[in-house]
This record gives structure tokens, C-alpha cells and sequence, in this order.
């Protein structure tokens, strides 16, 4: 459809929305859109240029959006890359908010989202700008000490519930950047692999958390969508690499699912570039243990599996582009896969891996009918296409088919409901309807006999409506698929069962569908008059006589349906009087129903339905709350079908009765009315609903109806009267299309000529859909206006008279005026102009022009006739202001005054809630109806309409950037009046409305702030607690709209925060009310969720405003707006700076304005705690906290109150962070530090390059010299897998700043806080409250307090330590649990804040902490265990080893010595274990020396001496991987080890008869036999073999299968429960060793085991090897 549209628009358009062409007005609108993107173009460059981000940029690229919305991408393609150009360029800026960043980067993604539109070849982008930016938000160096609040990022002071949703918005920004760069990704230059590559390389250290955000890297940006010639340069460089990596890590770590991620795109993207081949069975056994299917009964799962288990949406994509080519392995493979869990589908099976079951089921063949489109449908584009060879051929489609069809049937009737089969079989049916349909249509029929299984029916029924399509259309391949529909409808009838909701619910929805694809025309005479039908043609048509009796059934069930659930039936009148939720759903399926038959209908079929319908409404009187609607419905979709036989028949039948029961006067002022009086009004005001022009034949009789019935006294008849009035002109004022049939024009033609059979399941054609607009012809308007003046006219009089005191009217009779005014609104909203007032002046200052853009929708506003939107304005605010002065409890009029105000200002037609409800309605048929198989928009006529009509209301309904005017301001200060009414409900209806405003109008929140905060003033005696609480509540908003006391705006906060922290002062502030009490705790809550750190410094680069020129000087249309002239460009730089620096003092004063509350005597506490989380917001990496902040936040360190404490010790820590200074890096060569040359090819681990960096006893750091002589590297990953081009490393120290500066050479920040830790007083008392216990039981090490103390001896050297020693030395010796926690933590912020120390002054602190460190593990207790275990961790962590030799020459001394007892040894371990463990490869000597040690002990008698060693041993063995590309490691190797095991169990391996766990008392001294040592022996390696199951990469080396066969006779039998601490183990590491993954060289050894143990005498080790067969051979599968 790319025709060069340059007549109109004079470009060729990238991709307009095509819907636009079919509107009825669509010939304006390429004019339109041509002006309103010059006006974007010109806007945006010239805020660009001069460098306005606020609101120029942010205006501007909103509207941008909202033009993609409206017109899609319909600019040029040099217009479209300079746009993306332009966009990239502000997103990476350096110091943008991050609020305006995601802003920006949606409308990027979206301007990038269809790829086809620019090849590689229009556009390039580069990949680093957004790694850095990745890397500065996702693992941001100051969030976690609170200088950066990014959106949505994790707070302090949280409930659960807001954790959750935190949780789930904080991946928005994390998910923006990640689908930014996703879709930057194809884009990426041909260098960038290569550049990657050496970027993260050195990264891949699999002992480290690095490893998790290299291979995170790795997956998101690696381009792999590169033209075969560019191969070589992407990802051949590093497949081979990765994918071994990947097979030969076993264990599931972490990052696991990011490689196969990262295949799974790789497969899509070059499917038949690649040979799989050789992983294929390696695939499909992990994605099979991925699923976590339970085997067994005694298998225990690793926690590890379920939480890193592989992504099912990935899997499939792999999956899918797998199969095909020549090998046809993996559909084998496949079919394998699903024969094996095929029976987890049994409805009978449930557990929590259902759903990735059903995941897997839906996924699959959706993804390969994506394939296939791709293959066969699919416009060629810039993309790889597939090599023909290994295109899918229809066998493989038949062989996927048939491997899917078994476990799709059993699905259908899960217990998770059948939805997921549904999809799965509407996919399958699109590629082999022959082998899909007929199985479903077997199990189909019985169910639709059966009347005890009502879940069966409701699961076959869906699934037939997803296959509908399939059925109907029937193709060669399916032809008799028609002759099965008449059937199924007519046995689908007796479905309409008032007593099952949900069966009726179904068997609607299944009518629904299968008539909205078949015209029902009887064409049974086609037989004998054509002679070219095929067989199935004639039977289809002999059928087709039937579809008359189908619809007269339908209706009588439907008669029947109504009958039963009439008012009186179901409940008393008593009780409520509206529809339940049910009865309202069974409506609307009744009714959208029954519209479609007749739609679908013939003429001659649709007479007998009118006929029928007629006489059961005018023969019956019916309630109008329940059936009445229902049966008012019904007429209402045959009037719509074809109104001028309908009307003809309804109108005057109903206007005569109505003139009949009224001829008595007295009627019109009864209370009750006539029932035959209300439902004959119910019955005209929904027939009525049709096309306008038709009513106009009976307008007269319609305006007298109105005139006599919309001033009864009697509610329910004027609401009736009023719905008319309503409809009546509704019908005559909006655009809409009048039919929705499935085929265009009448079916009334000879059958000769065309046969509607033909048409069964036809697909709309876009390009003639023939829709027929209504469009308000003059009589229509002309006649809308007669009304109005007829009605509304009057109305406003009356209204007026007695807001101004001439005349008396009853609540009542307002009440009716009133709904008589909003109904004429309703109805003929469209044709009255918006309202007009002056534009309101200086709310914000800007160079660009900040106007409001009009789009057109069909209606010319006629300037002659009276406006009455304005009309009615100026009445209600006259009435709303009488009825608050004199009757403020007149609360039902104020609730329709404030609906009147909300439509004057927002309604045009539409209503936005209707619109977002059908959208979502309309993508929910498009999926259960659509055919992705051949895509380009093959949908159903019906559904194509809707779609225009939605494009249509989506132009009505879009209101971005209004003007704020008088007119708004006035309205918008009468509902904050209501707002802070004294009526609750008429405040939170006027509050929501208010809300919806304040989101329309631009810039209207800086003039309503100050309004909203007048209630808030201390000083004010006059304001209500109703006032108070409205003005709150106005503050807070509501869930989705803005919330006015956080606007990311420096003027704004710097107006809300204080003066809510006032308001604590105010005669109206009560904290006896727990209403106003939650209310400011749901305040400074959402505060705390909702605040990110608003920016500085609002700098645009030179390259973002090159680019804005070209936007501004090229392309068409060329943009109105002039280039800017130097003048305006040195006054655009001039305001940039002047905004900077006014954002800075405004912060000052913010600060300034918080603290002056705090020093208030007066204020409760409650706001003293407000304030302080308020200034806890305000710390920043950019910008220091003023001096007296400082001061107040060491200061309450030491405050009574443990909350304010808490925020002071974040608030310090990140305050050391600020005044910091840097410490210069010197990038350096690695090949200079180790004195070699760098070794070729890829060489990880042990290497000699990387020697120098490990822990060598002979040559560590003892000396001054040896110290400042030795180069020190701290990060533990640094070359373990190869080195980085440049290592940044730390200048010598004297080209550092100074250490040890004294008093006069600190800055004013600085001498404060060492003011005061130099005071012995201030620290006595700081230690005393962090030594307190706070939870008993439940605290523990506390990150905070440790970066306030890292901070302290980082900034100021060891000037503290002479205080702090006495108090740590006392600590240490008191062996409470909250004691020593405190000691841990000022220790580990020692070790770690001495890092740039002088020798001398390392060398003393070691002095002092290796005595106290002693005697804390001589102290130590269950309670303190841990805390010293991450005490040493967290000192360890990231420091080189040689700088802490001190730590660990003390830690190594002999940490198994029985002092103390076997806790207290068990616990040195576990220190010792968490500081090795930090240190990853770099200790070898450490781990030689441990093991050396432990060895001997490892007959350790006490449990939890023996546990504790299994886990050090773990440690111990963990560097000794099997990766690809990996040295053997220096560090101890499980194959020695595993050797010499062995050898000291021989006495149990010789030995057949079962092995008890007899060591009768485990203390006995004296000489134990072999035997029993050897038993002592086996439980510590038992535990060992358990702890390294869950941690290390691969599972059992050959030497651990060879204990196979001892762990075979121990382990218990199924109902041996006797407690024994040998076979729970021996059983535990069978269940773990049988999930792990075998290599195929293992496979042969552990046959061996088996054959020797099934050969055994003892029937227990049989059984035993059964079990863990069962398991292995299910995971294995191959």
C-alpha cells in the first residue's frame, strides 16, 4: 500500500494508520496532520536550540506522541531518523531527571518499535552512551545511601503492600531501559560486537557477582539480527564461547537463563546460519528439567531450580526457531519431550508447575505460526530472510501438529480452565484444521448432550470458538468443516439455561461467534437452480433452510430466559431495586447476541424475528428494572438492524399508550405510576437508539411524548422520559456507522447471481468496506436545536430564577431540572463549541510556543445558534454557589451539578471510561477471531468497523495539552470548593473530577497549589476540619492521576512540603482523629514511593542542538518557525543558566524552610518525623547539604527517638559520600604490572599473567618499602577470565589528597561532624544507643550503620580511633547480642574505611583489632554468630588479599582447636569461611593450608562441627570448576581429595552386609575400630556432598560416582521413618545427585554402580537403585 502520496501531503509517509482513510471526514485530514507536524518539527528544534527542556522539549515530544497515536508514523524517513536522532541524543544526557529520561525513551522506543521501516542502512545508533547509562541507573554507586531517589525505587519505611508494587514499578524503569535497548539493538554498528565483547570479557569471573551482570550485559545488547556477510564480525565471535559455557554448567546458576535468552534470540534471528544440531538433545533435557516436574515421591527439589528456572517465553522462541531443516532432529526431540510430560496434562494433576505447563502449551504453537507468517506471509523487509533449505515444509507443520494434539486434548478440561488449549488449538487449527478440528468436535458433541457435566460443555465450547474461524471458512484442506455449524448451533440452543449462569454465558459468547462469520440466508432453492455446486455446497445449502427455525428457537429461549428472571420472580421489592452483576452480564450476552443474529439475517427471516419480538413485548407489561431491560433490548437491536420497518411498527404503538394512560391529568403528579405507563416509556426511550435520520418521520409525536412526560412527578417515569430525550438526540448529533454485517450490501440478490454460502467465514476487506456513516444531516441538526430551544431553554430559566431568589422550587423539582440538563448535554454534546475564555498568563515562562492543537471530528460548530455549553455553565455556577450558601445538604443536586461541570469540560461525545472498556472489548474478539497465520489484517467486517469507529472516538477523546483558560480557572475553583465541602461524598466526587482536570489543562497545577494550601495555614481560625481534611485530600490524589503535593517541579515542592509540615500547627489539625491521622501517613507515604531526585542542572549538549537545525531546516512540511537568531540563542543560554542557578537556591531554601520547622518547640511530633523523611529525600550526589542540615542530622544521631535515629544514620552516611574526596586512577597495562606478554587465545583461571595477584605467604607486604612498593588490586574479578585493554588503578599516594587534614584545613561540613566525634560526651552517648537491642530476635548486622562508620574512618583517617577504642574494647568483652553486633559493625567500617591508610597507621589499627577479634570469637554465642560472619564478610569483600594478611594469618591460626567446644569451632569456621569465600581465587595457599588442617578431622564427632565443615569444604573445592577455556586450578582439586576419601572407607565398601549407624555413645574414648571411624567419616562427607549440590557449577565428578554404591545401601527404604541421621543423608544426596545433569562421559560409570548394586544381596539396595533410576532416566531423556 506504499503509493507516493506526495499530491497531499508531499512525502512519502512511513506507515500511516489506515483506519484514518475511512472516516468519513478522512479527505481534510492529511492537511491537518501536515500542521501539526510542522508545528512539532519547528517547536521541537527550536526548544532544542534554545535549550528549554522544561516545558518546551517535554511539551513538544508529548505531542509527538500523541500525533503517533492519531496518525501513526506518518512523516518522512529522513523526518523519522532526525526525530530518532534528536531523541537518543537528550535520553543520553548526562544529568537529565530521570523522570524526563522515561518519558523520552517511550516515545523512542515507539518511534523504533517497527523495525521493517529503517534498514541498518537509514539509521545507526551507538551502543555505549546507553550501557553507561544503564549502568549508572541500574547499579547506581549513591542510591543505596540515599542521594539518588530513582522512580520507584525501594524505600526505607515501606509497608509490604507498597513493596510489591514497588517492586513491580521499579522494573518500569529497569524494563524502559531494557526495551530501549532492545530496540536500539538492530542498529548497532558492526564494530559493536567486538567492542562488547572486551568490555565484559574480564567480567566473567563465575565465583562473582560480576559474572550475573556481564552475562546480563551480554544478553540485552549483543546485536544478533546482522546480515549474513557480518557474521564474522557478530556473533561468531563469540558463540562457540558461550554455548559450552553453557553446556558445561550443570547446576542452574543465576545467570544461566541469561545465555539462553540470549540462544534463544540468537536461533530467531538466523534461523539456517546456524548448526544446532550437536546441542539439540542438550536443549530439550534442560528446558525438560527447567519445567520442575515432580518425579517420584521422594524426590526433593533444589530451591535453586524453581527460582532461576528457565523463562517459558524464550524456550519457545528457541524451540520454534529449531525446528524444520534438514536434520529434522528437533522435532524428534520434541516429540520425545511431549510424549514424557503428556500425562502431567491429566486434569486430574495440579501443582504450581501447571502453569508453566499450560504456558508452554499456549506459547508453542502461537510461536511457530509466527514462524510461518514470517516464511510464506510476511512482506519481505530489510531483515534476513530464511534460507529456503530450512524453511518449514508441510511435513514438519504435520509432524508438529500431530506431537502437539495429545496433551492439547487433555488441557482442555485443566483445572487452571481451558483458555490455554483454546489458544493453542486456534493456532494449531490455522495450520492443520483436518487433524485439529475433528478430535474437538468428537469430544464436543456428547458434552453438548450430557446435562450432569456442566464443565465439560463450558471447556468444549470455548475451545470451539477458538476454531471457529478454522470450521466455518472450511479450505481444501478442511472443505466439509461448514456442514458441521447448523448442527452445532442448534444443539447449542437448550445452553440458554436460566439456571447455569456460566453455561449461558458460553453458549451466548458461541452463537455470538459462529453467526457473526455465517449470513444467515436461507438459500436451500440454489439447489435446483444452479448446477455448479460441489457436493458440500448442496448439503450446505439444503441446510441453510433450517437457519429460520434457529432463530425462532433462539428467541423463544431467550422469552423463556426473560420470564424467569423478572423482579418479582427473583427477589421482594423491598430490596434493591438494580440488576445484580449477573443479571447485567446475561443482559448484555443476551443482547449483543441477539443483535448479531439479526444483523446476519435475511430480510425475509428478520420479518418473522419482528414480528415475534412485537408481540411478545406489547402483549406483556414488564418491570423495568430486570426483564423489562432485557426485552427493551432486544426490540432496540431489531429497530437498529432496520429501523424503518421496526419503528413503524414500535413508535406509535408506544405513543398511543402513553397519550392513553396520560389523557387524566392527576397522572402527572402521582408518586407511583402505572407499570404499563413505565415500560411502554422504556420501550420507545431504547428503540429510539437508531439511525437519526430515521426518527425524524416521527418527531413530532416524539417532542409531544417529552413535553407531557419529562415533568412527571414520579422519578422513575422523568429518568425514563429523560433517557428519550437522551437517545432522541444522540441519534440525530454524533457520527457512527449504521450496519456491521459481514458482507457489505444486502444478501437481497438472486440466488443466480451470488451465493451467500460463499461468504461463510469471509474476512472484511479493508480497502471496501463500504461503511455507511450517519453524519448529522441539516434537518438533524436543525431539529436537535428545535429541542433544545424547546426544552433545555426553559429549564435553564427556571433554574436561574431561583438561584438568583426570584422564585421558590422544591429539592425535587431541582433535582429533575437538573437531570433534564445533563440529559441534553449527554445527548448533544458534539455540536456545542468548547468552552472559551481568555488563555491565563505567566503560570510558566517560555520561549517556544506553548499552544493548544484542535483536531477536527466531523462537527462544523455553528457560530449563530446560542452556545449553550456556555449557557449552561454560567447557570450552575450561579445555582452551585445559591445551593452552598443556603442548602449545603442538598447533596443530590451538588452530585449533579458536579457530573454537569465534569462533561462541560470534557465531554464531546464521548465518554472516556466507554471508550477505554470498548478497546479492551474489541482486542479481546480480534484474539479470539484472528488469523495470524496470514495477517495483514484479515479480520471480520464487523470488527474493522469498530475499529474505525474507535479511531473516530479516539480523535474526540484526545485532550493532551488544553490551554488553561478563565473559564477552566473558575470551574476548577468551584470544585476545589466542593472538594473541601462538608458533605464526604460530595468531596470525593468533586475531588475526582477535579483530578481528571488538573491532568487536562497545561500548567493549571501551579495555579491551584497555592489555593489548596490556604486551608493549610497555621494562622487561619476560620477553616473547618471538613475544609482541612478536603485540602489533604486534594493533595494526595488519587491512584492514578497527578498528586499535587509532589510534582517533580522545584516551585512546586518548595510551596507543598513546608506548608504541609505547618499544618501540624493549624486550629483544624487534631491527632485525636485517626482519619487525619492515616491521611498524613498515606501523604508522606506516597511522598516517599512517588519522589525521585528532581535535576539541577538543565544542560542540552551541542550535539542534541546540530541535530535540532537539521530537524528545523529540512523535510516536508517545512516547519512555520523561524531557526533561532544568535540573540535568542545567547538568551536561551542565559535563562538555562539562570534556571540552574534558581533551582539551586530554591533548594537551599526548601532545606532552609524544613529545618526552621524542626527547631519549632511547637510541633507535634508527628510532623517533626514528616520533616525529617522530607529532608532525608533531599540529600544528592550532585549537590552538597547545607551546612546547618549537617549539622541537625550528626545531631540526631543521639535524638530520643529510635525512627529519627535510624533516617540520621542513612542521612550521615550519605553525607560522608558527598564530602568524599576523589582519589585519582591512573589507567594501567596489565602486561607492565605482571612484567609478561599477554597470552594468545582464551586462557581463564590460574595463569602465570595473573600469579602475582594471589596471596603468597613468602612475599606479602610486611615493610613501609614492601607496602607502597606492591601494586594492589581490589577487585576480586580483575583477571581471573582475561585482562580489561586498561585496568584504572589508584595514582601513587602522592598524587592523592591529603590524609590526616587538621581542623583548619577541613570546609565548614567537615568540622562539624568532627566537632562533634571528637567530643567524648556526644560518643559516649552515640555508642550507648547502638548498643541497644531493638527487636529482640530479630536484628541483625546493619548495612547502614557500617557505611556511616566506613564513612567516618574513610574521611577522617584514624582521628576517632583513640575515642572509640576504650568503648570497643568494653563492647567486645560483654558477651549481649546487641553489644557485639554493635562492635562487628564499627569493625567492619574500620577494616574497610582504612583502605587508603598509610602503613604505619594500617600496621597500629591491626595491632588493635587482632586482640579484639580474638576475643570476640572467644565470646561468641548462637545470637552473635552470624553478625561476625558478615562482620568478616563484608570487610573482605572487594579487597585485595594481601592488604588484610593481618585478618587472615589471625583467622588461620586454629580455628579447630576445641577450646570452647565444638560451638565455638564451628563458628570460627564459619567466620573464616565467609572472609575466604569473598576472596574467591585469589587464596589458594589459604585453601591448601585449610584443608591440610581439616583433613584429619573430619571425623569430627558432633553434628554441628561436621555440617559446618561439609560447607567450609564446599568453599574449599569451589574454584575447581570444569569450564571450557579454563586452566586447572592452583586452589585444591576434588579429584585428589575425593581419592583419598575413598581409601579410608574401604572397610565399608568391602563389607556387604548393611550398614548401621551403630556408634552406640558418640563419646566413648578409647581406640574406635576402622569401621566406625570410617562411618564418622562418611557423615561429614555426606554433608559435604549435600552443601555442594546447591552451590558449586557442575554436578558429581567421576570420583564421586563412585560412592554410588555405598550411598545405595544406606539409604532408607520408602517406610523406614525411623530417625536417622546417615540415610536421611544418604537419601538426600541420591535425590540430588540423580537431578543433576550427567556428561555423556560420566553415563558409562554410573551404569557400573548400578550393575554391581542390582547384582547385590540386599532386596533394600534394589529397591533403592529403582528410585533413583526412576529420576535419572526421566532427566536424561536423551
Amino acid at each position: 500500500m506504499k503509493k507516493d502520496v506526495s499530491g497531499t501531503l508531499g512525502f512519502v509517509s512511513q506507515k500511516d494508520i489506515v483506519y484514518n482513510k475511512l472516516l468519513p471526514y478522512a479527505d481534510i485530514l492529511d492537511d491537518e496532520s501536515n500542521v501539526i507536524l510542522g508545528q512539532i518539527k519547528g517547536n521541537l528544534g527550536r526548544a532544542v536550540q534554545l535549550r528549554e527542556i522544561w516545558p518546551g522539549v517535554l511539551f513538544w515530544t508529548r505531542k509527538l506522541s500523541t500525533y503517533i497515536r492519531l496518525y501513526g508514523r506518518k512523516f518522512s524517513k529522513e523526518d523519522h531518523v532526525l526525530f530518532i536522532k534528536l531523541l537518543y541524543e537528550l535520553i543520553t544526557i548526562d544529568k537529565l531527571e530521570i523522570s524526563m529520561m522515561q518519558g523520552l525513551a517511550r516515545l523512542l522506543i515507539n518511534l523504533l518499535k517497527k523495525t521493517e521501516l529503517l534498514s541498518r542502512e537509514d539509521l545507526e545508533l551507538p551502543w555505549r552512551p546507553l550501557y553507561e547509562l544503564q549502568d549508572r541507573i541500574l547499579y547506581s554507586k549513591t542510591e543505596h545511601l540515599g542521594l539518588n531517589w530513582f522512580p520507584n525505587s525501594l524505600r526505607p519505611r515501606a509497608s509490604s503492600k507498597h513493596v510489591m508494587i514497588k517492586l513491580f514499578q521499579r522494573c518500569s524503569v529497569e524494563n524502559v531501559l531494557k526495551t530501549l535497548v532492545k530496540s536500539c539493538r538492530p542498529y548497532f554498528p558492526e564494530s559493536a560486537t567486538q567492542e562488547m565483547l572486551e568490555e565484559w570479557r574480564p567480567l566473567l569471573c563465575p565465583f562473582d557477582v560480576t559474572m550475573q551482570r556481564a552475562i546480563g550485559y551480554l544478553e540485552l545488547f549483543l546485536p544478533t539480527s546482522l546480515p549474513p556477510e557480518l557474521h564474522h564480525k557478530g556473533f561468531k565471535l563469540w558463540f562457540d564461547e558461550l554455548i559450552s559455557l553453557w553446556v558445561a554448567v550443570q547446576n542452574l546458576p543465576g545467570w544461566e537463563v541469561h545465555l539462553v535468552n540470549l540462544f534463544a534470540r540468537l536461533a530467531n534471528d538466523n534461523i539456517g546460519y546456524i548448526d544446532w544440531d550437536p546441542y539439540i538433545p542438550k536443549i530439550f533435557t534442560r528446558v525438560l528439567r527447567s519445567l520442575n516436574l515432580p518425579v517420584g515421591t521422594s524426590q526433593m527439589l533444589v530451591p535453586r531450580y524453581l527460582t532461576n528456572a528457565y523463562d517459558v517465553v524464550h524456550v519457545v522462541l528457541w524451540v520454534s526457531a529449531l525446528l524444520g531443516g534438514p536434520s529434522k532432529q528437533a522435532q524428534a526431540q520434541l516429540r520425545g519431550l511431549f510424549n514424557s510430560i503428556t500425562s502431567f496434562f491429566h486434569p486430574s494433576n495440579h501443582g504450581r508447575w501447571l502453569m508453566k505447563l499450560m504456558k508452554l502449551l499456549q506459547r508453542l504453537p502461537a510461536s511457530v505460526v509466527r514462524r510461518l507468517h514470517r516464511e510464506r506471509y510476511r512482506k519481505p523487509t530489510w531483515l534476513t530472510p530464511v534460507p529456503d533449505s530450512h524453511k518449514l515444509t508441510e511435513a514438519d507443520i504435520t509432524a508438529f501438529v500431530e506431537s502437539m494434539m495429545q496433551p492439547v486434548l487433555l488441557a482442555m478440561f485443566s483445572k487452571t480452565g481451558s483458555l490455554d488449549a483454546a489458544q493453542a488449538l486456534q493456532n494449531l487449527a490455522l495450520m492443520r484444521p483436518e487433524l485439529v478440528i475433528p478430535p474437538v468436535l468428537e469430544k464436543t458433541y456428547p458434552a453438548m448432550e450430557t446435562l450432569t457435566e456442566p464443565h465439560q460443555l463450558t471447556a468444549t465450547l470455548s475451545c470451539m470458538i477458538g476454531v471457529a474461524r478454522s470450521l466455518v471458512s472450511g479450505g481444501q484442506r478442511f472443505p466439509e468443516g461448514p456442514t458441521h455449524m447448523l448442527p452445532l448451533l442448534m444443539r447449542a440452543l437448550p445452553g440458554v439455561d436460566p439456571n447455569d449462569f456460566s453455561k449461558c454465558m458460553i453458549t451466548f459468547q458461541f452463537i455470538a461467534t459462529f453467526v457473526t462469520l455465517v449470513p444467515l440466508v436461507d438459500c436451500s432453492s440454489a439447489v435446483h437452480e444452479r448446477s455448479d455446486l460441489t457436493a458440500v455446497e448442496r448439503e450446505m445449502c439444503s441446510a441453510s433452510a433450517e437457519f429460520e427455525d434457529f432463530v425462532l428457537q433462539f428467541m423463544d429461549r431467550c422469552f423463556a430466559l426473560i420470564d424467569s428472571s423478572t423482579l418479582e420472580q427473583t427477589r421482594e421489592e423491598t430490596e434493591t431495586e438494580k440488576m445484580t452483576h449477573l443479571e447485567s452480564l446475561v443482559e448484555l450476552g443476551l443482547s449483543s447476541t441477539f443483535s448479531t443474529i439479526l444483523t446476519q439475517c435475511s430480510i425475509d427471516i428478520f420479518k418473522v424475528a419482528l414480528e415475534k419480538v412485537f408481540i411478545f413485548a406489547t402483549t406483556n407489561i414488564f418491570e423495568t428494572r430486570v426483564a423489562g431491560r432485557m426485552v427493551a433490548d432486544m426490540c432496540r437491536a431489531a429497530s437498529k438492524v432496520h429501523p424503518a420497518q421496526s419503528l413503524k411498527l414500535l413508535v406509535p404503538h408506544c405513543c398511543n399508550a402513553i397519550n392513553q394512560l396520560t389523557v387524566n391529568e392527576e397522572v402527572l403528579s402521582e408518586e407511583e405510576l402505572d407499570k404499563e405507563l413505565l415500560w411502554n416509556l422504556q420501550l420507545l426511550s431504547e428503540v429510539t437508539r437508531v439511525d437519526g435520520d430515521k426518527i425524524l418521520p416521527y418527531s413530532t409525536q416524539l417532542v409531544q411524548i417529552l413535553q407531557l412526560t419529562l415533568h412527571l412527578k414520579c422519578k422513575q417515569g422523568y429518568t425514563l422520559a429523560c433517557n428519550l430525550l437522551h437517545h432522541i438526540l444522540r441519534s440525530t448529533a454524533l457520527i457512527y456507522p449504521t450496519e456491521y454485517c459481514s458482507v457489505p450490501g444486502s444478501f437481497q440478490q438472486p440466488t443466480q447471481d451470488y451465493l451467500p454460502i460463499k461468504d461463510w467465514g469471509r474476512p472484511g476487506d479493508l480497502w471496501n468496506l463500504h461503511i455507511q456513516w450517519h453524519v448529522p444531516s441539516v434537518e438533524e441538526t436543525r431539529f436537535v436545536f428545535y429541542v433544545l430551544d424547546l426544552i433545555l431553554q426553559p429549564e435553564l430559566l427556571r433554574l436561574q430564577r431561583y438561584a438568583q431568589g426570584e422564585r421558590d422550587m422544591t429539592r425535587d423539582d431541582v433535582l429533575q431540572s437538573l437531570s433534564i440538563v445533563q440529559h441534553c448535554l449527554l445527548g448533544a454534546g458534539s455540536l456545542f463549541p468548547p468552552l472559551r475564555g481568555e488563555p491565563i498568563p505567566e503560570l510558566v515562562t517560555s520561549m517556544v510556543n506553548l499552544g493548544e492543537t484542535n483536531l477536527f471530528t466531523g462537527v462544523s460548530y455553528d457560530v449563530s445558534r446560542e452556545n449553550y455549553r456556555d449557557a449552561i455553565c454560567r447557570v450552575m455556577r450561579q445555582l452551585l454557589h445559591h445551593i452552598l450558601e443556603h442548602s449545603e445538604d442538598d447533596t443530590k443536586s451538588l452530585f449533579s451539578i458536579i457530573k454537569i461541570i465534569s462533561d462541560l469540560l470534557h465531554f464531546k461525545g464521548s465518554q472516556k471510561h466507554e471508550f477505554d472498556s470498548r478497546w479492551k472489548s474489541f482486542n479481546l474478539v480480534k484474539k479470539s477471531m484472528e488469523n495470524r497465520l496470514h495477517g495483514r489484517k484479515q479480520h471480520i467486517r464487523a470488527l474493522l468497523i469498530d475499529r474505525v469507529m474507535l479511531q473516530h472516538e479516539l480523535r474526540k477523546l484526545t485532550v493532551e495539552g488544553c490551554e488553561y483558560r478563565s473559564i477552566h480557572q473558575e470551574l476548577m475553583r468551584d470544585l476545589l470548593r466542593l472538594s473541601t465541602s462538608t458533605y464526604s461524598q460530595v468531596r470525593s466526587r468533586a475531588q475526582s473530577v477535579l483530578f481528571t482536570a488538573l491532568g487536562t489543562y497545561n500548567f493549571c497545577c501551579r495555579d491551584v497549589i497555592p489555593r489548596v494550601l490556604e486551608f493549610l495555614e497555621p494562622d487561619r481560625s476560620d477553616v473547618t476540619q471538613q475544609q482541612f481534611k478536603g485540602a489533604l485530600y486534594c493533595l494526595l490524589g488519587n491512584h492514578s492521576g497527578v498528586c499535587l503535593a509532589n510534582l517533580h517541579d522545584w516551585d512546586c515542592i518548595t510551596l507543598t512540603w513546608p506548608a504541609i509540615v505547618r499544618s501540624g500547627l493549624s486550629s483544624a489539625m487534631s491527632l485525636e482523629k485517626p482519619s487525619i491521622v492515616r491521611l498524613f501517613d498515606d501523604l508522606a507515604d506516597k511522598i516517599h514511593r512517588q519522589y525521585e531526585t528532581i535535576g539541577i542542572d538543565f544542560a542540552i549538549p551541542s550535539e542534541c542542538r546540530a541535530v535540532a537545525v537539521q530537524l528545523q531546516t529540512s523535510g516536508v512540511p517545512l516547519p512555520p518557525e523561524p531557526v533561532p537568531s544568535d540573540q535568542e540563542e545567547a538568551e536561551g543560554l542565559r535563562k538555562q543558566e539562570e534556571k540552574n542557578l534558581d533551582s539551586e537556591q530554591k533548594y537551599d531554601k526548601l532545606v532552609g524552610e524544613l529545618l526552621d520547622r524542626l527547631n519549632d518547640r511547637n510541633m507535634p511530633w508527628k510532623f517533626e518525623h514528616i520533616a525529617i523523611g522530607f529532608m532525608s529525600l533531599l540529600l544528592r550526589d550532585d549537590h552538597p547539604l547545607p551546612s546547618p542540615a549537617v549539622l541537625f542530622f550528626v545531631k540526631s544521631l543521639n535524638h530520643d527517638s529510635l525512627l529519627v535515629r535510624k533516617v540520621a544514620i542513612s542521612a550521615v552516611a550519605g553525607i560522608m559520600k558527598q564530602l568524599k574526596r576523589p582519589h585519582r586512577k591512573v589507567p594501567v597495562s596489565p602486561n607492565t604490572l605482571c612484567g609478561m606478554k599477554e597470552m594468545a587465545g582464551l586462557i581463564a583461571g590460574d595463569r602465570p599473567d595473573n600469579q602475582w595477584l594471589q596471596y603468597n605467604s613468602s612475599s606479602l607486604p610486611r615493610t613501609q618499602q614492601d607496602w607502597e612498593g606492591c601494586t594492589f588490586v581490589e577487585k576480586t574479578h580483575w583477571g581471573y577470565y582475561s585482562w580489561p585493554q586498561k585496568l584504572m588503578m589508584y595514582a601513587p599516594s602522592e598524587e592523592q589528597p591529603k590524609q590526616g587534614l587538621t581542623r583548619e584545613e577541613m570546609t565548614e561540613r567537615e568540622q562539624i561532624i568532627y566537632d562533634h566525634f571528637s567530643d567524648p560526651g556526644f560518643i559516649n552517648q552515640l555508642i550507648e544507643f547502638l548498643s541497644l537491642e531493638d527487636r529482640k530476635g530479630k536484628d541483625k548486622f546493619s548495612p547502614r550503620r557500617f557505611c556511616l562508620f566506613k564513612g567516618l574512618f574513610r574521611n577522617f583517617n584514624d582521628a576517632f580511633l583513640p575515642l572509640l577504642k576504650p568503648h570497643m574494647e568494653r563492647l567486645v568483652a560483654d558477651t549481649h547480642e546487641s553489644k557485639q553486633r554493635c562492635v562487628a559493625e564499627i569493625t567492619s567500617g574500620l577494616i574497610r574505611g582504612s583502605k587508603h591508610w598509610s602503613y604505619g597507621k594500617v600496621e597500629s589499627l591491626w595491632e588493635l583489632l587482632c586482640p579484639l577479634i580474638r576475643t570476640a570469637l572467644n565470646n561468641i554465642t548462637v545470637e552473635t554468630y552470624a553478625d561476625w560472619g558478615t562482620c568478616i564478610a563484608t570487610a573482605c569483600e572487594s579487597r585485595d588479599p594481601r592488604k588484610l594478611h593481618w585478618l587472615f594469618e589471625m583467622l588461620m591460626e586454629s580455628p579447630v582447636n576445641g577450646e570452647g567446644g565444638s560451638f565455638v569451632d564451628a563458628c570460627r569456621l564459619y567466620v573464616l569461611q565467609g572472609g575466604l569465600a569473598q576472596q574467591e581465587w585469589r587464596v589458594p595457599e589459604l585453601l591448601h593450608r585449610l584443608l591440610q588442617y581439616l583433613e584429619p578431622k573430619l571425623t569430627q564427632v558432633y553434628k554441628n562441627v561436621r555440617e559446618r565443615i561439609g560447607s567450609v569444604l564446599t568453599y574449599i573445592f569451589m574454584i575447581d570448576v570444569n569450564l571450557p577455556y579454563t586452566q586447572p586450578t592452583a586452589s585444591p582439586r576434588i579429584k585428589e581429595f575425593t581419592e583419598r576419601i575413598l581409601l579410608r572407607l574401604k572397610p565399608l565398601t568391602e563389607g556387604d552386609e548393611e550398614i548401621q549407624n551403630h556408634v552406640v555413645e558418640e563419646n566413648d574414648v578409647g581406640e574406635q575400630d576402622e569401621r566406625t571411624q570410617a562411618i564418622k567419616l562418611l557423615k561429614t562427607v555426606l554433608k559435604w556432598l549435600m552443601a555442594s549440590a546447591g552451590r558449586s557449577f557442575s554436578t558429581a565428578v567421576p570420583e564421586q560416582l563412585q560412592l554410588l554404591p555405598l550411598l545405595f545401601k544406606i539409604a532408607p527404604v520408602e517406610n523406614d521413618d525411623s530417625y536417622d541421621e546417615l540415610k536421611r543423608d544418604a537419601k538426600t544426596c541420591l535425590s540430588l545427585m540423580s537431578q543433576g545433569l550427567l556428561y555423556t562421559e560420566q553415563i558409562p560409570l554410573v551404569l557400573l554402580a548400578l550393575q554391581e548394586i542390582a547384582g547385590s544381596s540386599s532386596w533394600h539396595a534394589r529397591y533403592t537403585v529403582l528410585t533413583y533410576l526412576q529420576i535419572i532416566t526421566v532427566m536424561i531423556l536423551t
